[in-house]
């Protein structure tokens, strides 16, 4: 008998940030379990390829536009063409984030304001706009892309740190009003991922004393974090709801 508790046959998933790194290793993995995909990125070229590897190497529905989200129309403009696109949205990941590395005494407006939109309140404005049909259909997934910034810090990343840390008590609240309609909300909390992002901010011995400070000892491939979203997705985390699930390689399990 074939089990089914990570089939995602029949779904339709949206992810954000879905071109690359973890977004795109998510989708890859989503897809192989069944899912039809709706990708977006900023960038037109990445996320038209990354779509059209996805779709050969599986042989499932993959589509995808380009949206800015940290402008609020392009967030309601990506609910509704995913909707139009593939009739539903019953997994929601929102992966698309930033980091921009400054101290207290140094954030200016623009910046902060940038991060707060496109880290958190994109997550917000993005799952108010597809939950509705989850709730019609008594059956969601919402799967946020936190950070384990967002359960401690280093310095410099105070916007980071406060946006990852807000989507943790977002997924909560959300998971409370959303649980009577058979729908989860969670978070994922990242540790160090070798992708663009960290690759492009951190020095080669910043990369090497965090990889370093993991219990495993090296960075983590984009790939090891797939599974534990499939696992948020599918049915075989249908009780896990308002958690936050760390996937860091045993970084926060050391003090010192």
């Amino acid at each position: 008998m074939k089990n089914t508790l990570f089939d995602l046959s029949g779904r339709a998933a949206l992810i954000t940030g879905g071109s690359r790194g973890l977004g795109q290793a998510m989708a890859r993995l989503f897809a192989e379990a069944g899912a039809k995909l709706f990708l977006c990125s900023r960038h037109a070229a990445e996320v038209q390829a990354a779509a059209a590897e996805i779709r050969g190497a599986t042989g499932v529905r993959v589509e995808c536009i380009t949206a800015d989200m940290t402008r609020r129309e392009d967030v309601q403009r990506l609910a509704d063409a995913a909707v139009a696109a593939l009739g539903k949205v019953d997994i929601l990941v929102n992966n698309a984030g930033h980091n921009v590395p400054q101290a207290i005494d140094q954030i200016d407006d623009a910046t902060w304001d940038r991060l707060v939109e496109l880290n958190l309140t994109s997550c917000m404005a993005l799952t108010r706009a597809v939950v509705p049909g989850m709730k019609q259909r008594r059956w969601g997934r919402v799967i946020h892309i936190s950070s384990i910034m967002g359960l401690a810090s280093t310095p410099g990343r105070n916007a980071y740190s406060a946006t990852k840390a807000a989507l943790i008590g977002l997924a909560q609240a959300s998971a409370l009003d959303l649980g009577p309609f058979n729908i989860t909300v969670n978070c994922i909390a990242p540790g160090p991922f070798a992708t663009e992002m960290p690759m492009s901010i951190l020095s080669r011995e910043q990369q090497d004393a965090l990889g370093s400070r993991t219990a495993l000892g090296r960075w983590g491939r984009p790939e090891e974090l797939a599974g534990p979203a499939l696992l948020l997705a599918s049915e075989a985390g249908s009780y896990i709801t308002g958690a936050v699930l760390v996937v860091d390689g045993g970084a926060m399990a050391r003090v010192f």
